[in-house]
């Protein structure tokens, strides 16, 4: 039977706050707008400890305490701005930065790291210890991350991201002592470990011990180079982002802004993801009512996030056959840049540089699979840029976003939109696909577009939907260890779904790897993914067509050159194979 739970009332820094049985200090601290500094602490993922910076001190006990593990106590009194505890403060951050690379100008992290931030905050003048330093275990071997062991606090914030929040456990903490560090199994590289490239680790390293494999050297090349026609997609989460580095409030869409600051820093041609989103829709949706009339590999499971595709092949290539043979909306648009884009025009697709901004550090390995590369041997996207690498591109520029006018999309592949928006958010591109389906089938189409029970924030969404007058159980999955559950249910043969969105990231891709940093304290305080997607569902409900398939310009790409979807033309240009992917093997 549930148990209402007993309120208890504390006094922190004289103030009385009243909060449930089970609350720890420093969440009744911060209910009352107390920020006591942490270091390791994120809820519920890693609950430990063991930095030592939020301790406090409690009348009536012994000694200094954790507030991140310690619960609250009826009549506690605790202070948080003692002399003894600042000093206790200042001396942890002394030691961590005894051990600490301390190249703050050249570090990615600078003006947003929580480490750099607590030294400001506790006036650290100099560094009273100094030891040698240990040997530095820089891994560049992934395409996506970069793991820098002598930035690394040993926080564990990664570890336990990777573990418990994704499933993949590609990381965890080596060796003891002074010699400790987080590592990969056998001192292999991340490329060769269960890794992902989804980037959650990176978004949550305080420091700047991880970071996204840096890309904007060569894409500096291609804007310089007279010879090349560089052309940039943008990802329908990015609008809704890229703004924050630019002092804007999170969940600020700047479509216009982004658009017109991205052709000032040179780019000859700028298409919408969003357009690929629709065309991924009309193939995935087509290739999902073809599934269910022959009754084969249901449920069908989505393709677009290349990190669960990676995911899929480590972990589970014995349900291969179950995802969606479809492209991921870069990868079709890219397709149709160096293919439809570059026929029409009539220019050689090997002068045309094809760059795509991306919520995502796990694309910038999607575009080198083999799989996936066009007639000629040549990739669809020569390169991917996350929206943090932009950010700091049009900073170097001199290219303030916040304070440029709205400008368009370049035709043929941005002047329109059906439902690519949405594609940004966890369930859009169920909602997306649910919106065409019908049409897709018999002509039929939907009246009320927004289908609230795939949206929000919860960890597996369900939803039954009638498809040509039959009931089909549907689900929804953010984050892979959630996945894992669907998964498992499928491999044991008591999965009841017929089709199944998985998102990589929780809250989708506007939550992506490659997204603007939040510091943990702020998203404690506000619901970071929720103001971003509540930008995308604006944007999508302003537009003149709401449906994939009601997209002029993919009704055009469509009658023109692709045929119908799922057609021959479709199958060469839009859709793909996976395989299994081996790991911690000897190369």
């Amino acid at each position: 039977m549930y148990r209402k739970k007993k309120m208890i009332t504390l006094t922190i820094d004289s103030r009385a706050v009243t909060v449930p049985e089970g609350t720890t200090i420093l969440e009744a601290a911060r209910k009352i707008d107390i920020d006591i500094p942490t270091l390791c602490f994120l809820k519920e993922i890693n609950e430990v400890g063991d930095c030592r910076m939020c301790l406090v001190e409690i009348e009536g006990v012994r000694g200094y305490k954790a507030s991140c593990v310690y619960p609250v106590e009826e009549g506690l009194v605790v202070r948080t701005n003692t002399k003894g505890l600042i000093d206790t403060k200042r001396t942890i951050l002394e030691l961590l930065l005894s051990s600490h690379e301390k190249k703050c100008l050249t570090c990615v992290r600078s003006t947003n790291c929580r480490l750099q931030d607590l030294c400001r905050r506790f006036e650290i003048p100099d560094l009273e210890y100094e030891v040698e330093m240990p040997e530095a275990d820089l891994d560049d071997s992934s395409e996506c991350v970069v793991r820098n062991t002598a930035k690394c606090i040993l926080c564990k914030r990664c570890v336990n991201v990777c573990k418990k929040v994704q499933g993949v456990a590609a990381i965890s903490t080596m060796n003891r002592g002074f010699h400790a560090k987080v590592g990969v199994a056998l001192d292999m590289g991340m490329r060769d470990s269960t890794c992902v490239g989804c980037g959650q680790c990176v978004i949550h390293c305080p420091v700047g011990a991880l970071v996204e494999k840096s890309n904007v050297g060569q894409l500096r090349e291609a804007l310089a180079d007279k010879n090349k026609i560089v052309i940039i997609q943008t990802a329908p989460a990015v609008r809704a982002t890229i703004g924050e580095e630019f002092g804007m409030p999170i969940g600020t869409l700047v479509t216009g802004k982004m658009v017109a600051a991205l052709r000032r820093i040179g780019f000859d041609k700028i298409f919408d993801t969003d357009l690929g989103a629709d065309m991924t829709i009309m193939e995935e949706a087509t290739e999902f009512i073809e599934r269910l009339k022959s009754n084969s590999n249901l449920p069908m499971i989505t393709s677009c996030s290349s990190g669960w595709i990676t995911f899929a092949e480590k972990f589970y290539p014995e349900l291969l056959s179950h995802l969606s043979s479809t492209k991921s909306p870069m990868e079709i648009l890219g397709t149709l840049i160096k293919t439809y884009y570059a026929k029409k025009e009539g220019i050689d697709p090997k002068d045309i540089y094809s760059v795509a901004l991306m919520p995502c550090s796990a694309k910038k390995a999607e575009i080198i699979r083999d799989e996936l590369k066009l007639e000629g041997n040549i990739q669809a996207v020569d390169n991917v840029i996350t929206t943090r690498e932009m950010a700091r591109m049009l900073k170097e520029a001199n290219i303030d976003l916040a304070s440029l006018n709205d400008e368009e999309y370049d035709n043929p592949l941005g002047e329109a939109t059906g439902a690519g928006h949405i594609f940004g958010t966890t369930g859009g591109v169920m909602e997306a696909a649910l919106r065409s389906v019908s049409y897709l089938l018999d002509g039929t189409e939907v009246k009320n577009v927004e289908f609230k029970q795939v949206r929000g924030t919860k960890a597996i969404k369900e939803a039954t939907i009638t498809i040509a007058g039959k009931e089909h159980k549907i689900a929804i999955s953010q984050g892979l260890s959630n996945a894992s559950i669907l998964l498992n249910q499928i491999k044991d043969g008591t999965s009841p779904y017929s089709f199944i969105e998985v998102m990589t990231c929780p809250g989708g891709c506007i939550n992506g790897g490659g997204q603007p940093i939040v510091d943990e304290y702020k998203a404690s305080k506000i619901d970071v993914k929720g103001l971003r997607a509540k930008a995308l569902y604006k944007a999508d409900k302003k537009a003149k067509f709401r449906k994939s398939h009601e997209n002029q310009s993919v009704q055009k790409i469509y009658s023109d050159f692709i045929g119908k979807p799922n057609g021959k033309v479709a199958h060469e240009l839009l859709h793909t194979h996976y395989n299994k992917q081996e790991v911690y093997t000897e190369k």
